[in-house]
């Protein structure tokens, strides 16, 4: 359809000792950095299972990062974007104008790749409606952010990302806001392993069990 929205994947390479640093801590950097790429790789997926156009906000270095290849391949049909901006805020909010094509964006992460083509389905319904949406996160903060303006994700320059009232400050920020459901990030090991056993055919869980096989 020609009135799709945009994902929005803001995502960062997964160098072993940059990424995924609360999970470092129970398994290891290179673990945590082969979750993180299985993560990035599950959420493309989902995403490209959506036929809409998909733009991709990127940090870090690629060719310092694990599964290189098979991110450079699943990135191959998408718009890849450089992160700009001081700050998480600064650089969300130059991701939507940059992934801007006319018909809304909804942003997600990398650190949901439990989500599902309904997840986005249904926040993509509320954008074309007119209506931004929002989803929460268990820990406070949002895993979705869709906009019918891009525009106002200005907003989110202002916005102290990264704690417990995150969505709320975002929707406070924004206005009215519709929410999704409640979701879990993948921050810990423990979240991990709760977000493997959910999918279990995922690349998530084979990380995960490899390295409760390997433990």
């Amino acid at each position: 359809m020609t009135n799709d929205p945009t994902v929005l994947v803001v995502a960062k390479a997964p160098e072993p000792g940059l990424v995924k640093t609360r999970v470092a801590a129970t398994v290891g950097d290179d673990a945590a950095a082969q979750l993180a790429a299985a993560a990035l790789l599950d959420t493309l997926e989902t995403v490209a299972a959506l036929g809409w156009p998909v733009v991709v906000a990127l940090t870090g270095e690629l060719g310092d990062a694990v599964r290189t290849d098979e991110i450079t391949r699943a990135l191959s049909g998408v718009r890849v974007v450089s992160q700009r901006g001081d700050g998480l805020g600064a650089r969300l909010a130059h991701a939507h104008a940059d992934a801007d094509g006319g018909h809304g964006v909804v942003q997600v992460g990398m650190d949901t790749p439990q989500l599902t083509v309904r997840d986005y389905l249904d926040a993509g319904a509320e954008v074309r409606r007119g209506s931004r949406v929002i989803g929460p996160a268990v820990d406070g903060g949002w895993w979705l952010l869709g906009l019918p303006d891009p525009g106002e994700a200005a907003v989110l320059a202002d916005v102290e990302m990264s704690v417990d009232d995150t969505a709320e400050h975002t929707e406070r920020a924004l206005g009215d806001v519709e929410r999704l459901r409640t979701v879990r990030d993948m921050d810990t090991w423990a979240d991990a392993l709760d977000i493997a056993d959910g999918i279990p055919l995922s690349r998530v869980a084979a990380v995960v069990q490899s390295l409760r096989v390997n433990s």
